[in-house]
């Protein structure tokens, strides 16, 4: 499988910017406007883009990513609709990478080998498991490695240097460092403390570095984008599209806030 991870941060950093990183959850509101913003994001500035696997207990999620998770559920999301959607992304988007983001529990119920090998046939290229540690990850790993596909690992401020280079070790694709202490959406990062936490977490690993989990507006991805690798947006991006009526609406006012956010990391100079 085609390594479109390295492939994409290796052309960015001949680009001297950084990354955006969307992400929306998948079947908010349905599969259909899913597909539709899935396809539209790469136009609109997506160097990566995230999916969120929904589960119906998300404990690292804020209010607005929760809803999300809620509104897919009854949408009729499933793991194997999920795949769906990237399998359909696909056959338009060869090299854009995409992030599957969410718990263990859908995938050890799906089965973690019968989940790895179709996740990699669909075109997924990393997962996000925000509930499986290293000292656990055994349940997967051996699959995750079969298959090609990313652990992409969350790294926490209050990750000290005795956990960082267990982290960092499991960790494959890029590292994601949360911004915040704290759930999603729940407040913003503050710009002057990030800098210098990239750069401790950088001691441990020469991974790629993105930051979310407090990045709502285009002048926070551009402060970012100054000293990290990837910049993830999700909650603002996930609030805007409920409030939307309809799918040409969503995909409408998501393309352009996300035309906006990408104006950040192109310029952040």
């Amino acid at each position: 499988m085609a390594d479109r991870i390295s492939s994409c941060f290796e052309a960015l950093k001949k680009q001297r910017r950084a990354a955006l990183i969307p992400f929306i959850m998948g079947y908010d509101p349905d599969a259909a406007t899913t597909a539709a913003l899935l396809d539209a994001l790469p136009a609109a500035g997506a160097d990566l883009i995230e999916i969120g696997m929904p589960f119906s207990d998300p404990m690292a999620d804020g209010p607005v990513i929760q809803a999300a998770g809620k509104r897919a559920l009854a949408a009729g999301a499933t793991v194997s609709g999920i795949l769906e959607l990237v399998r359909g992304f696909r056959k338009k988007h060869a090299a854009v990478p995409i992030i599957l983001m969410g718990y263990f529990n859908p995938v050890y119920r799906y089965g973690s080998e019968t989940f790895c090998k179709g996740a990699a046939q669909a075109g997924v290229d990393g997962i996000i498991l925000v509930d499986l540690p290293p000292e656990e990850e055994q349940e997967i790993r051996l699959y995750l490695d079969a298959s090609g596909l990313k652990l992409i690992r969350l790294v926490a401020p209050t990750s000290d240097d005795n956990r960082l280079p267990l982290l960092a070790k499991s960790a494959s694709g890029f590292v994601y460092y949360i911004s915040i202490t704290g759930i999603t959406g729940a407040k913003a990062a503050n710009a002057g403390a990030l800098k210098s936490q990239i750069d401790h977490v950088r001691r441990f690993t020469t991974l790629p570095v993105a930051v979310g989990f407090g990045i709502k507006t285009a002048q926070q991805v551009k402060e970012a984008a100054q000293f990290c690798d990837a910049v993830v947006v999700g909650s603002a991006l996930v609030d805007l599209i409920s409030k939307q009526k309809g799918k040409t609406a969503a995909v409408n006012a998501a393309s352009r806030f996300v035309s906006e956010l990408a104006e950040g990391v192109i310029n952040n100079n």
